[in-house]
């Protein structure tokens, strides 16, 4: 008995704001044909994120989904709490796959093999922490080894469907009244951290979750990276161009409290989530007018951008892009200012995103292979000097006919005046 109903819910204006079972089906069955394809019998998924993705909700949950090679190739959710929640996010009597009670440990391999499952499954062992991997490799002992299926997830998330690219889109359609609301309240004198607020509270209200989702441990990443001045010049633990000063040394990446000074150039990097897809965006502002060397700095860090662009868009390696960018960038004279100052520099020009602001490939060296038709790419060449950082930044995504930009692109201009 709950307290609590399925039209409690909701989305906004009490919208539907769950992932499709159609969605749902595809997904478990693609893995189950890339696990055909590598030999393994089945993925058993316990990263919160890859279980929105398949399951539909992110509940205290373990997900088996089955190789299309194997006799039973229906999916199984065993969940821990909220079983009812777990299926109604998946879809109700709808869900492409079963949804039951997490048994005992000492019942979970009777369970599965009940299922028809002979072989031990693949374990996430890139995402989730060691001694929980482990923990369920011992479990599963006596069906075998268990195999890493962590790449086979990472690369069947980096081609999104067309309802992913569509809560993209809606993302960046939200990202444009956050510059909005910076443009409205900057201005000489503001603290980095009060702009900040006002873009999060348009974010906020048009349902942002709080957190967004990074891959690599120990990465945290704020939504907001607004600074000012010198403090676009200050390094953080953050592997990105931009640091800042953040507001105090446990949040020490970001915004924190310098208040925008007349002419100094001010980088806003807004991050904006809807139902959990991540759009990336930076533009930049200035209290009054930017001096002819940071105008030159501007548009020097565009031209890299437009070089990323052209070569992921006649489909050539991310590590090419890479190359060619950045050799344009050195005979440009940003060497030592590229991504950030030396010994804190940023070896990447642009990083895929999804339901993670981290996700593969990146346009980096070591990458190559091109974005794939699907893909969804933030790319943003920035310098980075004492006195202040500058650059550009749009979400791409590439389609049957190349690249195209998600963001607002040239609808929001590189520069405004407050």
């Amino acid at each position: 008995m709950t307290g609590w109903k399925e039209a409690d819910l909701v989305g906004p204006d009490g919208d539907d704001w769950r992932v499709p079972v159609s969605e749902l089906a595809a997904r478990q069955h693609r893995l189950g044909e890339l696990l055909a394809e590598a030999g393994i019998p089945g993925a058993f998924i316990q990263h919160p994120v890859d279980l929105y993705y398949y399951a539909g909700g992110r509940q205290n949950a373990s997900m088996y989904i089955p190789s299309l090679a194997a006799e039973e190739k229906r999916s199984i959710l065993f969940v821990r709490r909220s079983l009812q929640r777990a299926l109604f996010e998946g879809g109700g009597t709808d869900a492409p796959h079963e949804v039951v009670s997490f048994p005992r440990s000492a019942e979970l391999v009777d369970t599965l093999r009940q299922r028809g499952v002979v072989s031990a499954p693949g374990l996430q062992y890139g995402e989730v922490p060691a001694t929980f991997a482990q923990r369920f490799a011992h479990i599963f002992v006596e069906l075998g080894t268990c195999p890493d299926v962590t790449r086979i997830i990472h690369s069947q998330r980096e081609v999104k469907s067309q309802w992913e690219i569509e809560q993209m889109e809606a993302a960046a359609e939200v990202q444009l009244r956050m510059f909005e609301a910076v443009e409205a309240v900057g201005g000489e004198g503001i603290t980095e951290l009060e702009l900040v607020a006002a873009a999060e509270a348009v974010s906020r209200s048009e349902g942002f979750g709080g957190s967004v989702q990074m891959r690599r441990f120990p990465l945290q990443c704020d939504r907001g990276v607004i600074v000012t001045g010198r403090a676009g010049g200050i390094p953080s633990f953050f592997d990105s161009a931009v640091g800042g000063t953040g507001a105090h040394p446990l949040a020490g990446m970001g915004s924190g409290f310098h208040r925008i000074k007349p002419n100094e150039p001010v980088l806003v990097d807004l991050v904006h989530a809807h139902r959990g897809y991540i759009v990336d965006m930076t533009r930049m502002f200035v209290a009054g007018s930017l001096s002819d060397l940071w105008l030159q700095r501007l548009e020097d860090m565009v031209a890299v951008k437009d070089s990323v662009v052209d070569v992921l868009d006649r489909g050539d390696t991310c590590e090419a892009a890479w190359d060619e960018a950045y050799a344009l960038a050195v005979e440009l004279g940003y060497q030592d200012n590229l991504m950030g100052m030396n010994p804190d520099q940023s070896r990447f020009l642009g990083h895929s995103v999804g339901l993670q602001l981290d996700e593969s490939p990146v346009v980096a060296s070591g990458f190559d292979r091109p974005l794939p038709v699907g893909g969804g790419m933030a790319i943003e060449p920035k310098a980075v000097y004492e006195e202040g950082s500058i650059g550009s930044e749009d979400t791409w995504i590439r389609d049957e006919e190349g690249m195209r930009p998600v963001t607002a692109g040239g609808a929001w201009p590189w520069l405004t005046e407050w």
